[in-house]
C-alpha cells in the first residue's frame, strides 16, 4: 500500500488543481469573439471521446450529457479464435467551469477459442477532466482517471489504478484537426494474470481528423504503450474510421483497427460500431 502513495497523492492534487483553474484561456478566447470550438450544430463530432482511444480535449457543458456506446469484433493476436466487446459505455456528465465526470461501467467481452469460450467483464473506471481553454486554433485539456478493483477475474483490475492525461488539440484549417493525447498510468493486471501485479506506462496518442464535409469526418489514429502488462514491453496499434452526424445531438460511427507491434490489448485486428448521444 505504502508504494502507491506518491500515485494517489499526485492524482489528487491533479484533481485540486483542475478544479481551482480559473479559465483564462477560454475567457481570453472569448473575449476576443473566437469560435468556441466544442460548441456549436456540428460540435459533437469534436466532443465525443469514441470511437478513438484518445480522449477529446472538449468537457461536456454544463448541464448537458453524453452517452457514447458500442460493439466490436476482434480477431485475436497470437493464438486461434476471436472476441467479442459490449457495449464500450462512456457516461459523461458536465460540471461548472468547464469540467467533466466521466464514469465507464464495465464492458462485456466474450472470448472464443479452441481450448472454449470465456465469458467476462472489465474494470469500472471514474474520472475528471477539466478544459483549461482554446484559442482560434488550439484547445488544452486534462484529466484524471480512476480504474476501480472490479469487474471479473480474467477481464478485469485487481486493484485500484490511475492515470493522468494532457490532451492538446490544434487545427490549422477548418476541416483538418490533429489531437495529441499523452497519459501516464499506473495500472494492475486481472487476478488470474500475474496475480494482479501491477505496472506502470507512458501512453501517447495521436489522432488526425478531417472533415469531409458538414455531418461526415474521417479519422486516423496511432497510438501505444511502453509497457502493456506487468514484465511486457512496448506496444502499438492503429486505427482508423468514420463519423456520421445524423442532427445536431446524435452521431453514429463505424471502425477499424490493426495491431503494429507488440502486445496491446491482445488483437491482431478488430472492426466496430457505435454512437455517441448528446442531451
Amino acid at each position: 500500500m505504502s508504494a502507491n502513495k506518491p500515485v494517489v497523492v499526485l492524482v489528487l492534487l491533479t484533481c485540486v488543481c483542475l478544479l481551482g483553474t480559473t479559465n483564462a484561456w477560454a475567457k481570453n478566447g472569448a473575449d476576443i469573439g473566437t469560435p468556441d470550438p466544442c460548441a456549436g450544430s456540428g460540435s459533437l463530432l469534436a466532443l465525443l471521446d469514441r470511437p478513438t482511444v484518445g480522449d477529446s480535449a472538449c468537457a461536456v457543458k454544463a448541464g448537458m450529457a453524453v452517452v457514447e456506446a458500442g460493439w466490436a469484433r476482434y480477431s485475436l493476436y497470437g493464438q486461434s479464435g476471436h472476441a467479442y466487446g459490449f457495449p464500450q459505455l462512456e457516461l459523461r456528465f458536465g460540471l461548472p467551469d468547464e469540467n467533466e465526470l466521466v464514469l465507464l461501467p464495465p464492458n462485456i467481452n466474450h472470448q472464443t477459442t479452441p481450448a472454449g469460450s470465456l465469458t467476462g467483464a472489465s474494470a469500472s473506471v471514474v474520472g475528471l477532466k477539466h478544459e483549461f481553454g482554446y484559442t482560434s486554433q488550439w484547445i488544452f485539456a486534462g484529466e484524471t482517471l480512476i480504474t476501480l478493483p472490479s469487474g471479473s477475474p480474467d477481464f478485469g483490475s485487481a486493484a485500484t489504478g490511475y492515470a493522468i492525461n494532457g490532451v492538446i488539440g490544434y487545427s490549422p484549417t477548418p476541416t483538418i484537426g490533429y489531437s495529441l493525447m499523452l497519459g501516464v498510468t499506473h495500472l494492475t493486471a486481472s487476478a488470474n494474470f500475474q496475480h494482479g501485479a501491477y505496472y506502470w506506462s507512458i501512453n501517447p496518442d495521436l489522432v488526425m481528423t478531417w472533415l469531409a464535409a458538414a455531418r461526415l469526418q474521417f479519422y486516423g489514429e496511432i497510438y501505444g504503450q511502453t509497457h502493456t502488462a506487468p514484465g511486457q514491453g512496448q506496444g502499438y496499434n492503429a486505427d482508423g474510421g468514420l463519423q456520421y452526424l445524423v442532427n445536431q445531438n446524435f452521431e453514429v460511427d463505424a471502425e477499424i483497427g490493426k495491431r503494429l507491434t507488440g502486445n496491446l490489448a491482445g488483437w491482431s485486428n478488430y472492426y466496430g460500431i457505435g454512437f455517441g448521444l448528446q442531451f
